[in-house]
């Protein structure tokens, strides 16, 4: 495919016959007559030897390959939107644009809003915009940096894209305050006979896998999406459950539940940021990585403090 050849204008169109499914609106939507769009729309049947917009009875239905291309222009749309977004200069305390950030509530709770209130006081035209990993952030990392401004996500679950690190986490686990069988320290037969509460995606974290290694297997009673959940499907039950110490020591107060080190030398947590190598040299995403990773040392700092917890 000679690129050079393309009119990079219809992925702008393309977008919006295929979300619209309907030729005036799409036109309404980029700033197109309708007889332009219907030009658009012929380009695009010629190019894909197909009619992507299928008429059935009263209204327009997208084809096979329409639905194909539903997802992939979204991503190609963002992607070209963001290269051309990029700038040789960036000045934080002047610019006004939004960064998109994919963060779970435990990185929002323990960082993000550390790093919202930095952007506030220095960059007060810059917005934040935190979004839920999808559960496919695994599987397909390329696909979700290459339509976000970055991925907080620590040390061993991704990997094989440009990260910075902030900070360092450790586990520990939750239990009842009026936990019937256990009293000021965990087992690792405690940890194979009593019901665990989990995260959606625990089973990526080392830590984790490494109760595998140990022979534990956890007895899942209750998944959840949430880790600032973990707590309160704790409190009151039988139940343990697995959490980052510094998200443990912020909600113990909020939910009657005791925090107790591991029976075993857990894996520390590197909380890293990723993102897309397309942003390497963008003078924004430089400010932001930077600010970021300023933020994580402060982190750091606080916590080296004597007395600090």
């Amino acid at each position: 495919m000679n690129l050079s050849r393309l009119d990079l204008n219809l992925v702008v169109a393309l977008r919006a016959l295929l979300e619209e499914r309907n030729v005036t609106r799409a036109g309404q939507r980029v700033g197109l007559s309708q007889p332009a769009m219907s030009a658009a729309l012929a380009r695009l049947r010629r190019h894909f030897d197909d009619d992507l917009l299928a008429r059935v009875g009263g209204h327009y239905e997208l084809t096979a390959l329409g639905q194909v291309l539903l997802d992939r222009t979204s991503t190609a749309y963002d992607v070209l939107e963001r290269l051309f977004a990029s700038q040789a200069d960036f000045d934080p305390g002047s610019e006004s644009r939004e960064f998109k950030l994919v963060a779970s509530d435990y990185a929002v709770a323990v960082f993000g809003t550390e790093l919202a209130r930095v952007v506030h006081e220095e960059a007060p035209g810059i917005r934040l915009r935190f979004t839920q990993p999808p559960t496919t952030v695994v599987d397909d990392t390329a696909t979700l940096l290459s339509t976000t401004d970055g991925l907080l996500m620590p040390h061993g679950v991704v990997s094989d894209f440009p990260a910075t690190d902030l900070y360092q986490d450790s586990w520990v686990f939750l239990v009842s305050d009026d936990h019937p069988s256990v009293e000021d320290h965990l087992t690792r037969q405690d940890l194979a006979r009593l019901p665990w509460v989990t995260y959606q995606r625990t089973y990526d974290a080392p830590a984790v896998r490494q109760l595998g290694m140990l022979g534990v297997e956890p007895r899942v009673e209750v998944s959840v999406d949430s880790f600032q959940l973990l707590p309160l499907m704790v409190a009151g039950t039988r139940r343990i459950a697995l959490i980052q110490e510094r998200l443990a020591r912020l909600l113990a107060p909020l939910a009657a539940v005791r925090v107790l080190e591991p029976p075993y030398e857990a894996v520390p947590l590197q909380e890293a940021l990723w993102w897309h190598p397309v942003h390497t040299h963008d003078a924004a995403h430089i400010w932001l990585r930077e600010t970021a990773a300023r933020v994580g040392r402060r982190m750091a700092d606080v916590r080296e403090r004597p007395g600090s917890s």
